[in-house]
């Protein structure tokens, strides 16, 4: 039996993303090299790896270098280079895409180097919820019906267009996470906000801000939670395919 402190823990959205963010990098990464390890096992060329490799996840890279230049062109900053090609840098770390913008403030950098999170977490929301049943399916498991939950579940490749949804949700959830220079202006506006919940919990005005700012960020975080649970679903679900071929033909 689970004890109610757990259960009244586990009904808060801030909980469930941060138990759903860990495993959802990890897999994000793993996916990544599972699926380069598979392509090279069939191909056995790195050049062809890259290529196909790029190509299937192309939906995602445009989505995020599109959104770092929408970004940055509402925010005032002069962008240059708009790039989709493939490059091997040095270090042998492969770069999918990239754009060339003027620098610019601690604040306006952090928004640009969010914008593919913002747009890819929209993309797979709107496929989830309008394609893919992720509210039927979030409810019947929320309320314990597990074979509704289950049934749904097997009936859905059923779906017009399944599988293509299923892709995009792949190509956009591998590529929306911000880059480590996407994320170089993140610590100072971390830093700037943890002083500022200190400021206010020093005032006194803490359980005021709970109360009415609380369960905004809960309902978020939830929302949040659901997106990147798809997320992590689909990614899960291909890892073993992947591994199976790459053990196959890696022969």
């Amino acid at each position: 039996m689970i004890p109610g402190s757990l259960v009244g823990i586990f009904s808060h959205g801030w909980v469930w993303l941060l138990v759903i963010l860990g495993p959802l990098l990890f897999f994000n990464q793993r996916l990544q090299l599972e699926l380069q390890a598979a392509l090279f096992a069939i191909t056995r060329s790195q050049p062809v790896t890259l290529t196909v490799f790029a190509i299937l996840l192309f939906p995602g890279v445009f989505l995020h270098e599109l959104s770092h230049w929408l970004a940055a062109r509402l925010l005032g900053i002069r962008t240059g280079r708009f790039s989709l090609t493939p490059q091997v840098l040095p270090g042998n770390t492969l770069r999918l895409g990239f754009v060339e913008m003027a620098a610019s403030d601690v604040p306006r950098e952090a928004l640009v180097g969010a914008a593919p999170l913002f747009a890819g977490g929209l993309a797979v929301a709107w496929i989830s919820l309008r394609q893919l049943q992720a509210a039927a399916l979030t409810e019947a498991l929320a309320s314990g019906q597990l074979g509704v939950f289950f049934s749904r579940l097997q009936a859905l490749p059923s779906q017009p267009d399944f599988w293509i949804w299923f892709y995009l949700v792949f190509a956009i959830s591998g590529t929306m996470f911000p880059s480590p220079s996407d994320r170089r202006a993140w610590l100072p506006v971390a830093v700037a906000v943890l002083a500022l919940v200190g400021l206010v919990a020093l005032s006194g005005a803490g359980p005021w801000a709970i109360e009415h700012a609380g369960p905004l960020v809960d309902a978020a975080c939830a929302s949040a939670a659901t997106i990147l649970g798809v997320c992590l679903a689909v990614q899960v679900a291909l890892l073993v395919p992947l591994w199976l071929l790459r053990s196959i033909f890696g022969r």
